[in-house]
């Protein structure tokens, strides 16, 4: 009978830190929606011992709604909403392709805090402390089990509700980890900030490829 009691007191237990998982991660998505425009730089990591791959980069995003403008690995890229502009300074080319927002498949930074709400289970994980700051991790877990993704690990800061880290681990043990170096909202934007001036990569030689 002890046993019994046990086990089905630890069923409820992970039942609700598991439930909790999820809360927390809504929070975050609420808290997100709240801003005007949000501004990061992130550093992202890419290991692999068994092939001794491993990669450092910085980069930065800015958000507002749908639109956004990134700068990462030397490229530049836009999306205003529906088409994205991927300018490449180095081989000084544009490619501009077409986006629908509204397709499931399609990540768009709105989609950012709110992808795990479809095909994953929750697990409530390790709690950190980094210079201070409650990192609490979620374990996201596939639910399909052909998913290349074997689960991925996102690290909420208890104090702001905003996300730390996101660690993505591949069934082909590649791990991916995206850490928030700076995290600003409602800044001040530019009126073009996710406007494509064509006229003035033309004039510059750029290649303006249509995809």
């Amino acid at each position: 009978m002890l046993l019994l009691v046990a086990v089905f007191a630890g069923i409820i237990s992970f039942a609700q830190n598991d439930a909790k998982a999820k809360q927390l991660l809504d929070e975050v998505s609420k808290k997100m929606s709240t801003y005007q425009n949000i501004y990061v730089e992130f550093k992202h990591k890419l290991d692999n011992n068994e092939a001794d791959v491993h990669q450092e980069v910085r980069g930065d995003i800015t958000m507002k709604g749908d639109m956004y403008s990134a700068n990462f690995m030397g490229t530049n890229q836009i999306y205003d909403g529906k088409k994205v502009y991927t300018i490449i300074t180095d081989d000084e080319e544009v490619n501009i392709s077409d986006v629908n927002s509204e397709d499931e498949g399609t990540l768009t930074p709105s989609k950012f805090f709110s992808f795990y709400k479809n095909g994953y289970t929750y697990k409530w994980d390790i709690l950190q402390n980094v210079n201070g700051r409650k990192i609490q991790y979620v374990k996201l877990i596939p639910i399909d089990s052909n998913s290349e993704v074997s689960n991925i690990l996102v690290g909420v800061d208890v104090g702001t509700h905003h996300i730390y880290k996101l660690i993505e681990t591949g069934n082909n043990k590649t791990v991916t980890t995206l850490t928030i170096t700076e995290f600003k909202t409602n800044q001040p934007l530019s009126k073009t900030m996710f406007t494509f001036d064509e006229a003035k990569y033309k004039s510059e030689g750029y290649i303006i490829n249509r995809l």
